[in-house]
This record gives structure tokens, sequence and C-alpha cells, in this order.
């Protein structure tokens, strides 16, 4: 199967689902305290708008409209990463290990969306 012109872009929907999907088993999986509760629900939401808000870029109104959306989506994982900086894993290294893992996944989305500003200028 050959890629299209569009197949980067599906990929990274795809990629952007994933991360979500991610998180909220992650969410899952922490200890029930009322910061985590309240700190979850915060990066349960700014996950999916990371996904939610690129799959608005290709629905764009025109350049203006699309480097907002990029921006958005830009902003949320860089929100997911503060939101995951402040959950409480009690110690479990394995929580631990799954918090790295999605803090370089949210600084690896923040530079692409990056690229794609820097790129559609």
């Amino acid at each position: 199967m050959t890629k299209t012109s569009n197949s980067k872009q599906y990929d990274l929907e795809d990629r952007t689902l994933e991360y979500a999907k991610r998180v909220r088993a992650f969410v899952k999986n922490l200890p029930k305290t009322l910061s985590n509760i309240e700190d979850g629900k915060q990066l349960i939401r700014s996950s999916g708008s990371v996904g939610a808000n690129y799959i608005e870029t290709n629905e764009s109104l025109g350049k203006k409209d699309f480097k907002m959306r990029i921006k958005i989506s830009r902003k949320e994982a860089k929100e997911c990463r503060y939101w995951l900086k402040l959950v409480d894993m009690n110690g479990s290294k394995a929580l631990e290990k799954d918090c790295l893992e999605l803090i370089q996944e949210s600084t690896e989305l923040m530079n692409i969306f990056g690229a794609i500003l820097r790129n559609s200028a």
C-alpha cells in the first residue's frame, strides 16, 4: 500500500487518539485522591482536545483558522504535560514510568505542532 499526501495527517490523528486513550488508562490507575480526581479530569479534557483540535484543521476555513487550531493543539499538549507533572502517583514506579512516557509524548506532540506552524508560514 502506498502512502498518499494525506497519510501523514491521518497518522497524526491516530497518534493523538492513541495518546488520549493512554492518558485515560493512566488516570484510571491513579490513586483516588481529591487532587488526582480534579487533576485527572483536567488531564483527560486536555488530552482529548489535542486530537480534536488537530482533526478540526482538516476542516479549517483558511490558513488563519488552520494555524489557530494547530496552536490550540500545541497549547493543549503543553497543558497535558503540566497536569501530568501535578498528579500524585504515591511512589508507584509503574505509574511514574507511564507518566514519564506520557510527558515525553506531550513534548513530542508540542514539537510536531510547532514544526507544522513554522512550515505553514
